[in-house]
C-alpha cells in the first residue's frame, strides 16, 4: 500500500486565510481608490479623460510588476518580508500623492509607490494561501483572491465620501496612514513559513498534481513551461481588458449619464460584492471541473454580462446589470492560480502564481486606457463595451485551444498505457 501523504490542511491554514483576505482587502485600495478618484482627478488637473486615467494605468503597471517580484522574494524569504515593505511603500506613496503639482507627477509617484507596494497584498497572497491547502485548493484560492474584490466593496463608498467632503488629497493621507497602522501589526500572522512534503514536491515537479489532494493531477499541455506561462499570461490580459471597461469607467459612466459619481461607486461596490459571493461559488466549481474549464465557463459568463451594458442604461438597470456582471467574473482570477497550481511545482507557486495573476493587470491597465482613449474619440462607451468583448472572445478562443490540447494529450496517453 502507498504511503499516504498528511493534509496539509489545519486550524492554522484557516486562521493564515482569514488574516490574508483582511490584509487583502485593506491593501487593494490600490486598486480602486483610483477608480473613484478619476472625476476629481480630471478636473483638479484639468485634463481629458484618458489622461485623467494615467494614474491608474500607471499604479496598475506598478502592480503587475510588484506582485512578480514580491512572489519572487515570498518563495526565498517568505510572504512576511516583502509584505511589510510593500505595505510600508504603498502608506508612504499615498501621502506622496497627496503633493502632487502635476498629473504626470501624480501618475508616477502613484505607479512606483501605490502601485509596487500594493502589489504585495493581492497575487502573492494568494499564492501564499495555496501552499496552506491541498483538499479545499480550490475554495482557499477563490477565499484568498476575494480580499481584492471586498476591497472594491469597502473602499469605494468611505474614498467617494472623503472626496466628496474634504478632497482627494487628503483623503489620501488618510488612506495611507490608516493602511499603515491596521496592515504591519496584522502581517504578523503570516511570519511561519510553510514546509513542503517531498512526495508532494516530486509529484508537481511532473505537472501530476490532484485537485484535491495536491498530489497527483492532469499532464499537462505539452508544452515547454514558459510557454504554457506565457501562454496563461495572454489570456489573462484578453480577458482583463474586457473586465476593466466597467470597472474603471463605470463612476465616469454614470456621471456623464447624470447619475452622479456616488452613484457609480455604489454600483462598482455592488458588482464586486457580488464578486465575492461568486467567488465562492465558483471556489466549488474550482474544486469540482478544475481551473481550465472553469475560466471557460467565467469568460463566457463575462461576455455576456458586459454586452448587457448595451441596451440598458437607466438607473434600476445599471445596479441590475452591474450585480450580474459582478457575478459573471468572479471565477477568472481564481482559476488561474489553480491552472498554475495544477501544471507547476509548489516551490515555484509564489512567482508562477504572482505572475499568473499579475500579468491579468497589464490587461485592466490596458483596457483602462484603451476605453477612455475611445470614449474621447467617440463620446460614449458604447464602443469601448464593443472592444472589451472583441478582447473576450479572443481569451474563450485560447482557453478552448488549451482545453483540446489537454484532452488530445489525455487520449494519446491513456492509449499509450
Amino acid at each position: 500500500m502507498p504511503h499516504e501523504i498528511p493534509s496539509i490542511e489545519t486550524s492554522y491554514s484557516w486562521i493564515r486565510l482569514i488574516a490574508s483576505i483582511t490584509l487583502s482587502t485593506l491593501g487593494c485600495v490600490g486598486m480602486w481608490s483610483l477608480v473613484v478618484a478619476l472625476p476629481a482627478v480630471q478636473a483638479d488637473f484639468n485634463v481629458p479623460r484618458a489622461d485623467a486615467t494615467l494614474p491608474y494605468t500607471l499604479t496598475t503597471i506598478g502592480f503587475m510588476i510588484g506582485g512578480i517580484i514580491v512572489g519572487r522574494l515570498a518563495d526565498r524569504f517568505g510572504i512576511f518580508p516583502p509584505l511589510a515593505g510593500g505595505t510600508t511603500l504603498m502608506s508612504l506613496g499615498y501621502v506622496l500623492t497627496a503633493f502632487a503639482p502635476s498629473l504626470p507627477a501624480f501618475a508616477v509617484v502613484s505607479g512606483v509607490t501605490i502601485g509596487l507596494g500594493a502589489a504585495a497584498t493581492f497575487a502573492p497572497l494568494v499564492a501564499d494561501a495555496s501552499l496552506w491547502f491541498d483538499r479545499r485548493r480550490g475554495l482557499a484560492i477563490s477565499l484568498a483572491t476575494a480580499g481584492s474584490s471586498l476591497a472594491g466593496v469597502v473602499w469605494p463608498p468611505i474614498v467617494q465620501h472623503f472626496i466628496a467632503m474634504v478632497g482627494w488629497r487628503q483623503t489620501h493621507i488618510g488612506i495611507g496612514i490608516f493602511c499603515l497602522a491596521t496592515m504591519l501589526p496584522l502581517a504578523l500572522v503570516l511570519l511561519r513559513r510553510p514546509v513542503f512534503h517531498t512526495a508532494t514536491l516530486e509529484a508537481a515537479s511532473t505537472g501530476n498534481v490532484n485537485r484535491a489532494t495536491g498530489v497527483g493531477l492532469g499532464l499537462g499541455l505539452g508544452l515547454a513551461p514558459n510557454a504554457t506561462q506565457g501562454l496563461l499570461a495572454f489570456a489573462g490580459v484578453c480577458c482583463c481588458v474586457a473586465m476593466s471597461m466597467p470597472q474603471v469607467h463605470l463612476v465616469a459612466y454614470c456621471g456623464d449619464l447624470g447619475y452622479g459619481p456616488a452613484r457609480g461607486a455604489e454600483m462598482l461596490a455592488v458588482m464586486l460584492g457580488f464578486g465575492v459571493a461568486s467567488r465562492l461559488i465558483f471556489g466549488w466549481v474550482l474544486n469540482l471541473i478544475g481551473g481550465l474549464p472553469t475560466l471557460l465557463l467565467g469568460s463566457a459568463m463575462q461576455a455576456i454580462a458586459l454586452a448587457l451594458y448595451l441596451p440598458f442604461d437607466g438607473l434600476v438597470s445599471l445596479y441590475v446589470v452591474s450585480a450580474i456582471f459582478g457575478l459573471a467574473q468572479g471565477g477568472i482570477v481564481p482559476s488561474y492560480a489553480v491552472i498554475v497550481r495544477e501544471l507547476f511545482p509548489a516551490q515555484e507557486a509564489g512567482l508562477r502564481v504572482s505572475l499568473a495573476i499579475s500579468v491579468t493587470l497589464a490587461g485592466m491597465a490596458l483596457g483602462g486606457w484603451m476605453a477612455g482613449a475611445i470614449f474621447d474619440r467617440t463620446g460614449s462607451y458604447a464602443a469601448a463595451m464593443l472592444n472589451g468583448i472583441a478582447w473576450n472572445i479572443v481569451n474563450m478562443a485560447v482557453t478552448v485551444w488549451m482545453l483540446q490540447r489537454k484532452h488530445r494529450r489525455a487520449v494519446v496517453t491513456c492509449a499509450a498505457a
